[in-house]
């Protein structure tokens, strides 16, 4: 790789740019759709209490950030230092979220800090549960491990359009068209994870979380009229 792609990719203006892009166009989409939500007043009602740990699928990342009910706490999303990475990063703060990198040179132990000091600080966490890299919609352990630390009520997050595209990437990544009908679903999920999990049990929530947050995209589905995924 050349210095001058190196120094491209890792340009903080270039990220900010291209969410600004982004940014106008999911405003765009907002403004132009019919949407419907489920669950936005059972989580402000949680979040009254404190932050909430929000898991999603990668493939329906690209509306959490203006989706995120704001007014009512806000939301660090973790990302890691890809460029797109970085740009997701942007696009959150674009919004007016708290995006969180995870850089892999920092230790687990470092990074679980990070996290930790957000939450105690009443900031929810907000984690792709097959991100970043896959595959795809598989659980990873990350959202279990932020599950038993915190404590704290589990959101499923999806949104769906019924114009859309979907990209050829291993999440299959959602792009919602302007003009169009939308689901937006935030639904508490019936994981529980104990502070002190059993291997078994921690591999139990991973079929429970996973089973839910299938459960919670098929809802954003049918709301939009998408009659399957991808």
């Amino acid at each position: 790789m050349s210095p001058f792609r190196r120094r491209l990719e890792n340009s903080a203006f270039l990220a900010r740019f291209i969410a600004t892009l982004v940014g106008w166009y999911l405003r765009l989409c907002i403004l132009t759709s019919k949407w419907e939500t489920s669950g936005l007043d059972a989580l402000r009602r949680d979040l009254e209490q404190g932050p909430v740990l929000c898991a999603l699928w990668h493939g329906r990342l690209m509306m959490i950030a203006p989706h995120w009910p704001r007014t009512a706490g806000s939301l660090s999303c973790l990302h890691d230092t890809a460029p797109i990475g970085r740009a997701a990063g942007a696009l959150q703060a674009y919004f007016g979220l708290q995006p969180i990198e995870m850089s892999a040179k920092r230790s687990n132990v470092a990074q679980s800090r990070i996290v930790m000091k957000r939450a105690k600080e009443g900031v929810s966490i907000g984690i792709t549960a097959d991100g970043p890299t896959g595959p795809g919609f598989a659980v990873k352990d990350a959202p279990l491990e932020w599950a038993r630390i915190m404590q704290r009520p589990i959101y499923g997050y999806a949104f769906s359009t019924k114009r859309h595209r979907i990209l050829k990437t291993w999440d299959s990544m959602m792009v919602p068209l302007p003009f169009t009908r939308g689901g937006i679903v935030f639904d508490r999920l019936d994981v529980a994870i104990p502070r002190k999990a059993s291997d078994a049990e921690i591999e139990a929530g991973r079929a429970v979380m996973t089973a839910e947050l299938n459960r919670v995209t098929a809802m954003a589905d049918q709301m939009s009229g998408v009659t399957q995924r991808g």
